[in-house]
């Protein structure tokens, strides 16, 4: 059914449920994994008091770090995982990425890390479901699975 699937994660709480659903998928399917995280260069900032480059090293390091945690669980799973970093617009790199390596689903988290930020200019997660050319799962946090 899904010959590749991707998992997007910012960290939070449903995201984390998503990695745990994806991981399930690609463990049922035979399928391999990816996993991306998106350092988001978007200034919301004032840049008199912080330098873009060191926010976004910083920004850099919380998505490896979120991607370290898909890669841990995909092992522990035994499930291959090849994950990367991306810096951009959330829902424009996490679409070229899937693009770019023919992924079959999509899958996310219900709700990302929230901001005022966010709920103006609309979330990541409604703009790749609008846009994508493929399946996306949206997963909630009623949808762990045990397997």
């Amino acid at each position: 059914m899904y010959d590749s699937i991707l998992v997007a994660t910012d960290g939070s709480e449903t995201a984390t449920t998503a990695v745990d659903y994806a991981l399930a998928l690609a463990a049922q399917f035979d399928s391999p994994l990816y996993g991306i995280a998106v350092a988001d260069d978007r200034t919301d900032y004032d840049t008199g008091i912080v330098d873009p480059d060191e926010a976004l090293q910083h920004l850099r390091k919380r998505a490896t770090d979120w991607l370290e945690t898909v890669e841990s669980k995909a092992a522990d799973a035994d499930v291959a995982v090849e994950t990367v970093v991306r810096t951009g617009v959330p829902h424009e790199e996490i679409l070229a990425y899937a693009s770019e390596n023919d992924i079959d689903v999509i899958v996310v988290g219900a709700r990302g890390r929230s901001s005022l930020k966010g709920a103006l200019l609309g979330s990541t997660i409604d703009r790749v479901v609008r846009v994508a050319d493929r399946t996306v799962l949206v997963v909630g946090d009623d949808d762990v699975r045990d397997q």
